[in-house]
């Protein structure tokens, strides 16, 4: 079985890999398998490039949409996520900054929504929000991640991006403390009103801070090869990273093996991942998209 159901597996699990090893086929069936089992599964695509409504043979936007009993899927949309977050970031800039420079943090807010970054950024957030969903409207969560370097990227922005939230915590903090100190002087020690973005930062970092906790301690990370020495040798690679970076590696997914497969090379990605383990799928002779395709899939 590609993936079992039992009570001690990870709540989330990321199926990553180089791009064109079948690793959106492989979530899918994953998923089914856990949705058949009883456990409310949701399915999300972090790919840019969506190809999960495909796999499903069925049409998915944002939110999630039942596509099976107790399996919700969804391809979150990149662009729209940046909009939201700029809408977000322009109320808090409304809200601690003076009027006659919100043009300019306006434009300085739409060239940075054109950055290649932000929608990654977007993408993360997103993702965040559907861990924060695990336990309680979902038992389980399964990602069909992006190519590998970008699931590398994401799997380390919570980390990556929670001392720059607190350098800014602290700069807004320096300067709230300056108002209210030259508001005691003017004032006679009015009492003063929290500050929202202050707060909206706290409350980012600590977001962040619990995201980098549940990756390491809640996940695991599926890699996807296909039996060629360059997939092997980029795989090999993005174990190594996510080692090195403290994710939890689950068995590796060997797909699209064919009847007479390079022994030499089968036999390297056996003995690479021995340790984590590893389960072979056979090529199939018709694309598996569909539930009863994907559900026999798992069953190869």
């Amino acid at each position: 079985m590609l993936l079992s159901a039992r009570s001690d597996d990870p709540a989330i699990t990321f199926f990553g890999g180089k791009g064109g090893v079948g690793k959106t086929t492989v979530a899918a069936a994953a998923a089914l398998r856990l949705a058949d089992s009883g456990a409310r599964t949701l399915l999300i695509s972090t790919d840019p490039a969506h190809s999960l409504g495909d796999a499903l043979e069925t049409r998915l936007g944002d939110r999630p949409r039942r596509v099976a009993d107790c399996l919700w899927a969804a391809e979150p949309d990149a662009d729209a996520a940046v909009r939201r977050r700029v809408e977000e970031v322009t109320d808090d800039a409304y809200a601690a900054l003076p009027r006659d420079i919100m043009p300019a943090v306006r434009r300085h807010l739409e060239h940075a929504a054109a950055s290649p970054g932000m929608a990654e950024s977007a993408l993360a957030d997103l993702l965040i929000g559907a861990m924060e969903q695990v336990p309680g409207e979902w038992d389980r969560l399964v990602v069909d991640s992006a190519p590998t370097g970008h699931l590398l990227r994401m799997l380390a922005l919570p980390e990556l991006l929670t001392p720059w939230v607190r350098g800014l915590a602290r700069q807004r903090e320096q300067a709230v403390d300056a108002d209210r100190f030259a508001s005691d002087i003017v004032g006679a020690g009015r009492e003063q009103a929290e500050d929202p973005l202050l707060e909206r930062l706290h409350a980012r970092r600590r977001r962040l801070e619990r995201a980098a906790a549940r990756l390491r301690g809640d996940a695991c990370v599926r890699l996807v090869l296909i039996p060629r020495r360059m997939v092997l040798a980029e795989t090999e690679r993005a174990a190594d990273q996510l080692a090195e970076a403290g994710f939890r590696l689950g068995p590796v997914i060997i797909n699209q093996s064919p009847e007479h497969p390079d022994e030499e090379i089968l036999g390297a990605a056996r003995r690479r991942f021995a340790a984590c383990g590893a389960v072979e799928i056979p090529l199939a002779d018709k694309e598996p998209t569909g539930a009863a395709r994907l559900r026999a899939l798992d069953r190869a």
